[in-house]
């Protein structure tokens, strides 16, 4: 059985190009069926209609309130049925009514090794800091900020000329490698959550 992926972007959809480019190859296990933004307009939407994949968005600022905003998200990504929904540089903090219909299987990377330097300045605070070592999570968002189970990590080392730019760009090849690999694993072998333990067989 093939794998729904609803994935949800605010910028360039590269992480989302990277899933569609997994999905092209059958025995990957999965397949995009629907991507979602929060505004129209940007290139990660118009990376899924080259790829014939649907599209909606979802502007905060066109609800009354952020709940009634987090409830329509939450409709419009349902109606893809997903088995997992990917956050692929999708900026929006989802709330209560996403968690709920989408706990544990709501998947985000993020550019750092948390639970160091969450947020969305990761290799800056990384750089700041002086540390030696930075990369990539995968995880399973909850209602914290980058606070959920982690899937899995991969390290990148800081390099002593290393820049905001150069750093961010090294981070996101292997972000991006990672997040296609593990994401094809649960769509293949499933996964569990336990209390903090992320396991697929």
């Amino acid at each position: 059985m093939t794998a729904r992926l609803v994935v949800l972007v605010s910028g360039s959809g590269s992480n989302l190009q990277a899933l569609i480019d997994g999905c092209a190859d059958p025995a990957y296990g999965a397949k995009v069926v629907a991507v979602g933004a929060d505004r129209d307009g940007i290139a990660g939407l118009e990376r899924a209609r080259r790829a014939e994949v649907p599209t909606f968005y979802a502007r905060v600022a066109d609800f009354e309130t952020r709940a009634a905003w987090d409830e329509r998200l939450t409709e419009l990504v349902a109606e893809h049925d997903p088995d997992l929904v990917i956050s692929a540089g999708f900026l929006k903090l989802v709330g209560p009514a996403f968690l709920a219909k989408f706990g544990g299987r709501y998947v985000n990377t993020h550019n750092a090794l948390l639970p160091s330097f969450p947020g969305i300045h990761g290799p800056r605070d990384a750089l700041a800091y002086g540390v030696k070592i930075t990369g990539a999570t995968l995880f399973i968002v909850d209602e914290g900020v980058d606070t959920g189970a982690i899937i899995a990590q991969v390290a990148v080392p800081v390099l002593e000329d290393d820049t905001e730019d150069s750093l961010t760009e090294r981070i996101k090849v292997v972000e991006r490698a990672q997040l296609v690999e593990h994401v094809g694993r649960m769509a293949r072998e499933g996964w569990t959550v336990q209390g903090r333990k992320v396991t697929i067989p």
